[in-house]
């Protein structure tokens, strides 16, 4: 390397970089960060890399062949040092998804292109190395399915990722040396997002070309009470604005290539294409059923083809594959082909410009009552009860009987303009929300509006309107009018389509038959809908859609003077807003702050405050809502904990032990009566596939274990539910139930749904194994730490609840160690195997959180959420991105993932190492080069290959318990 290198005349900062001295990995990381935590100030630091050799790395200069990987997909050189918690290499791959790898031809390893042994995938986040059982080689093995074979000559069990700690291994690309970092350029985690943003419309940009781009959008913050609506129009505005175009980036960023297509056609004589993805394409795509696509045929010239479709069907848990339904059109699709095909995300702005225009509805104060426009701007916090007949008998007909709290909820309702109903896990919101509009449908003889964030929640709300006899009528989008639903029948369209007019019948007809109409009948066939569709909504008693749904054009002319959201607490509060300036009088919210909140992925309007709902906001101004406070879900047992965490104790059990409890069952539950356990793994989280995720084997096959001992004892596979906050270990456990499943019938996994808290959330199942994810020694959780995702995550089980973590690894955090602390308390803490569980006899350390006061934004206190807080009330959740955590390379922990042992690194062999005495390296292109790998320190004497990652297996087993207690 070029000591002389022209960078050497921005050093910030003295280095000692003698031949004497050496800084361990810690402290070469914390001089990294020390480097990197400001953009470069000044316009003369900022230097071009043009003076530089080819592979020197584009962020920040470092070019020591050791030190730096090519991404074979832009040609560009990165090296393995970091900034922030991440290496520069990693964060290329991550920001720009280019997932393939060579290493130089200097390198320990020479030019060596990293893929699979067996099958040659490239993925570096799929990739790991397994050593020989005979000999000295190493391999490289793909996690999923090639680690997972049963080969007589590998030490699969052993397998062990090829990025650790957000950096590849050092013995891979090494990291750079002092005197490296002492001729590299300082660059921030900021400016590396700005470069890679630049870089997709300008390939050969520099940081000098995007130094006066700013990312970090300053925004007025939200308020909690406004002067008038124009104030509030003024500070929601520009964030509906900046999240619509980070919406629109990241969807048209999501082009798909090289897609295989089949095909048939639907009932309606419409083309369906079905395509699958891989994995990787699948956890980094964002497609909603009725989003709209393109798909391309790039076949010879001739042959070239294009057509636009909806998206009808998302994939099963266990299948990839998306059903997209062709518009019609004068071209016929190549249906005669099945490869070779793109398709390309439409962005649809609808959503974002129906809450623009209800910003300025409201802003113009005529769209809602006088009253309720003073509520929602906070000038009034007190608002008197009026005069309203109350039913005689709140409970309606035939229908499921009310408890005193729904029933105090109800009569409270009935005589407000605002009403708050908070709603815990299992006590009856929808019953309790489907009596609500009941009454209102009936005593005011005007239509009321029933909305929610999403169409589950929507659909699900309209059956039970249905069912105690209301008329109802379900408006969807266009593009969702052909997804089967179970109110199908509800539909607006299905209503229109059952029309007694004459003329429109035969136009449907003939529609179906031909597959389109010509320009003359189809014009008459628009008029008639639209016509039917007035005349089917002006006999409905309710009218039920989703918060944006409520901006449709077909109601556009309707005054609902009643509105009920249910979900109220999941939306934005511009989209709340929407259903509310169709002409409001009177408003209930239904909801529960303690769970879910907006999911908000712009982090300038995510900080600026968008993350609070209308829900939440009012509380803040001193609106108290109404508990529901019976829960008909929970086995007793595992209803305590939220209700004292979350609920002020105040939960009532309207279901008994007995009726919890499943008799034939023999599950080795450690506490006699209590299916509750949180079963301690030490299997190291590991990155996932998509490089911002998190996956964790030991804690997948801890699941499969549950999994496959309930099956075994007649559980029914649609009756469990493995919910985790990471859609890398989601991706693992499905593929990992269906390749290593005890069950002789495989196919039974097939019904297990595996799935984010997010999409569990108002729903429930008998059995929930709640897998973690997070094991590290830092004590970094990430998302778990948010309160009111754990409270979705243990709420939803009915009958038994499974927790899968590291106790080592949350003890750290208050709210967790509540958590096990119960857990333990219950004789429910326990580690070892399935059919052998020991409790967790160590100590807990609890001493700390013991005071009163808050818990992740949480106060006990007296049950108040701190809602200026990143906790609880309003945790500024976005995305967790590799900028999140911060990693420490001291001594980790690892585990045998098959065993599930516990051991630590010897604390005198760095951890990051192949610890093998010349190795010899094998990959598809090159079966045995031989090749060194770099020695474990550059003058240390050769290394036992019973130095595997750190353990040394000769070391007994009660000293590595030993020093483990002690990290």
């Amino acid at each position: 390397m070029n000591h002389d290198s022209p960078l050497t005349s921005v050093v910030t900062q003295s280095i000692d970089v003698s031949s004497e001295s050496s800084l361990s990995k810690q402290d070469l990381d914390k001089l990294i960060n020390q480097n990197s935590e400001n953009s470069v100030p000044h316009e003369q630091e900022i230097l071009s890399l043009t003076a530089l050799p080819e592979h020197a790395c584009k962020y920040c200069g470092v070019s020591n062949p050791r030190c730096v990987v090519r991404c074979d997909i832009c040609k560009k050189w990165f090296c393995n040092g970091k900034s922030g918690t991440t290496s520069h290499i990693i964060s290329h791959m991550v920001l720009s998804r280019h997932h393939e790898v060579s290493l130089h031809s200097e390198s320990d390893l020479g030019e060596t292109e990293l893929e699979c042994y067996s099958c040659g995938n490239k993925d570096p986040f799929m990739l790991g190395f397994v050593s020989a059982k005979t000999d000295t080689i190493v391999v490289i093995l793909c996690r999923i399915p090639c680690s997972q074979a049963k080969d007589s000559d590998w030490n699969t069990a052993n397998w062990q990722p090829l990025v650790e700690e957000r950096c590849f291994l050092d013995w891979i690309a090494d990291y750079p040396t002092p005197l490296d970092m002492a001729n590299a350029r300082a660059i921030s985690p900021l400016d590396i997002s700005k470069l890679e943003r630049q870089w997709r419309s300008d390939e050969t940009a520099t940081l000098e070309d995007i130094k006066d781009l700013s990312m970090a959008d300053a925004f007025e913050p939200v308020l909690d009470s406004y002067v008038d609506g124009r104030e509030y129009q003024k500070i929601f505005s520009p964030l509906v604005d900046a999240t619509a175009q980070y919406d629109k980036q990241l969807t048209e960023s999501q082009g798909l290539n090289y897609i295989s297509v089949s095909w048939s056609m639907s009932p309606h004589n419409y083309h369906l294409a079905k395509f699958s993805l891989s994995s990787y394409d699948s956890s980094n795509l964002k497609i909603a059923v009725g989003d709209e696509i393109i798909l391309h045929y790039d076949g010879i010239k001739e042959d070239k083809w294009q057509g636009s479709g909806y998206v009808i069907k998302l994939p099963a848990t266990y299948s990839e594959g998306f059903t997209l339904e062709l518009q019609p059109s004068s071209v016929k699709p190549p249906t005669e082909h099945n490869v070779g095909f793109r398709a390309e995300i439409v962005w649809k702005g609808i959503s974002f410009q129906r809450m623009q225009a209800a910003l300025t509805t409201f802003a113009e104060r005529k769209s809602i009552s006088k009253e309720l426009y003073d509520i929602l701007l906070g000038h009034k916090q007190e608002q008197p009860e009026f005069t309203a007949k109350l039913p005689e008998a709140i409970s309606v007909p035939n229908f499921t009987q009310l408890n005193p709290s729904q029933v105090n909820a109800v009569n409270s309702v009935l005589q407000r303009r605002l009403s708050l109903i908070q709603g815990p896990p299992g006590t009856g919101k929808t019953v309790t929300s489907a009596t609500i509009v009941y009454h209102l449908a009936k005593s005011k003889k005007k239509k009321v509006l029933v909305t929610a964030s999403s169409n589950i929640a929507v659909d699900h709300l309209a059956s039970k309107l249905e069912d105690i006899g209301l008329k109802v009528v379900r408006v969807t989008a266009r593009s969702r009018e052909n997804v089967e639903s179970a109110i199908d029948h509800l539909s607006l369209s299905s209503l229109v389509s059952n029309t007694n007019n004459p003329v429109l019948k035969k136009l449907l007809k003939k529609k179906d038959e031909l597959g389109s109409l010509s320009k003359k009948d189809m014009n008459i066939y628009i008029s008639q809908t639209k016509k039917a569709e007035a005349e089917i909504l002006a006999s409905a008693h309710v009218v039920c859609c989703t918060c944006s749904g409520a901006g449709d054009k077909r109601l556009a002319n309707i005054k609902f003077p009643y509105v009920l959201i249910d979900e109220s607490t999941q939306p934005s509060e511009p989209e709340s807003l929407i259903p509310i300036v169709k002409g409001a009088k009177q408003v209930v919210l239904v909801g529960d702050h303690q769970q879910l909140g907006p999911v908000i992925l712009h982090n300038g309007a995510a900080k600026a405050g968008l993350t609070q709902s209308l829900f939440e906001r009012l509380i803040k101004l001193g609106h108290v809502p109404i508990r529901l406070e019976v829960q008909y879900r929970m086995h007793p047992a595992l209803s305590e904990f939220p209700s004292n965490m979350f609920y002020d104790g105040s939960l009532q059990n309207g279901v008994s032990h007995e009726q919890r409890l499943i008799r034939r069952s023999s599950f080795p539950w450690p506490a006699p009566g209590i299916p509750l356990l949180f079963w301690s793994s030490y299997g190291t989280e590991e990155i996932s596939i998509s490089g911002t995720s998190f996956l964790n084997r030991s804690e997948a096959m801890n699941c499969e274990k549950i999994i496959s001992r309930l099956l075994s004892e007649g559980i029914k596979p649609h009756q469990i539910g493995v919910i985790t906050p990471y859609q890398g270990q989601r991706d693992y456990i499905v593929q990992y139930l269906l390749m290593n499943g005890a069950h002789p019938d495989r196919e039974i996994y097939q019904d297990v749904e595996v799935a984010s808290v997010d999409a569990f959330q108002g729903r429930e199942k008998d059995f929930i194994i709640f897998s973690c994810t997070r094991s590290n020694h830092t004590n970094t959780i990430g998302f778990l730490k948010d309160a009111r995702r754990l409270n979705v995550a243990i709420t939803r089980a009915k009958y038994g609840l499974f927790v899968l973590g590291n106790i080592k690894t949350l003890q750290k955090d208050p709210l967790w160690n509540r958590l096990l602390v119960h857990f333990r308390d219950k004789g429910a803490l326990v580690e070892g195997r399935l059919d052998s569980f020991q409790l967790y006899t160590a100590s807990l350390d609890s001493t700390r959180f013991k005071s009163s006061g808050e818990i992740n934004g949480f106060n006990q206190d007296d049950n108040k959420t701190d809602l200026n807080s990143n906790g609880l009330g309003n945790p500024k959740f976005t995305t967790e991105n590799l900028s999140s955590t911060s990693f420490s390379s001291l001594h980790p922990f690892r585990a045998n993932v098959e065993t599930d042992s516990r051991f630590v690194s010897n604390p005198s062999i760095p951890s990051m190492s192949p610890f093998l005495n010349q190795p010899q390296w094998m990959n598809p292109s090159t079966p045995q080069v031989n090749e060194q790998v770099r020695p474990l320190t550059p003058d240390g004497p050769p290394v036992d290959l019973r130095f595997i990652q750190g353990l040394n297996l000769d070391e007994p087993i009660s000293e590595l318990t030993s020093r483990f207690n002690n990290l």
